[in-house]
């Protein structure tokens, strides 16, 4: 736990992991296209689970996120809550259904500021599609499968979108 910490409060390698693995990632697209999302992820599970749980307590939801919230897991929120802090957050910063916990969205907001995307803070995230458990999000991103809204809009939107 000290080391997955410390890890996601200095983001800054992970970063540079991530960069140099999202173009791996599409050069994949066509071998994944062709075996199927199930069957690459049977393949890509072994690699990717171990890794993402040891690194970012990762839940296998099939759409990580963890490049627009600092490197921090919103899964691991005990809400599930994937665009920002809830209202019952408290004043220390702990959460309020586990107080012994930090508020995961504290944490993530906290950590984009020292990565290169902090202006993702007010990106609204698609809602999770639960179709895509436990597939590696690996093979849902190479497939553009991740990041899929539901309903009519196809394209992230933004907070700012909101507010103008």
């Amino acid at each position: 736990m000290a080391f997955r910490t410390r890890l996601q409060d200095r983001p800054l390698l992970l970063v540079y992991a991530w960069k140099a693995t999202e173009p791996l990632l599409q050069l994949l697209r066509t071998p994944f296209e062709r075996l199927g999302l199930e069957r690459a992820s049977r393949w890509v599970k072994p690699v990717e689970k171990p890794l993402k749980r040891l690194l970012f307590d990762c839940q296998m939801c099939g759409q990580c996120v963890l490049h627009y919230t600092g490197m921090t897991c919103p899964m691991t929120c005990p809400k599930q809550i994937r665009n920002g802090p809830c209202g019952g957050v408290q004043m220390d910063g702990k959460c309020e259904i586990d107080p012994t916990m930090d508020c995961v969205w504290l944490q993530a907001l906290e950590r984009l500021q020292r990565t290169p995307w902090t202006e993702e803070g007010l990106r609204l995230n698609p809602p999770v599609d639960w179709r895509l458990e436990d597939c590696a999000s690996w093979v849902t991103l190479a497939l553009g499968r991740d990041q899929i809204a539901i309903g009519t809009e196809s394209e992230p939107r933004y907070a700012s979108e909101v507010f103008d």
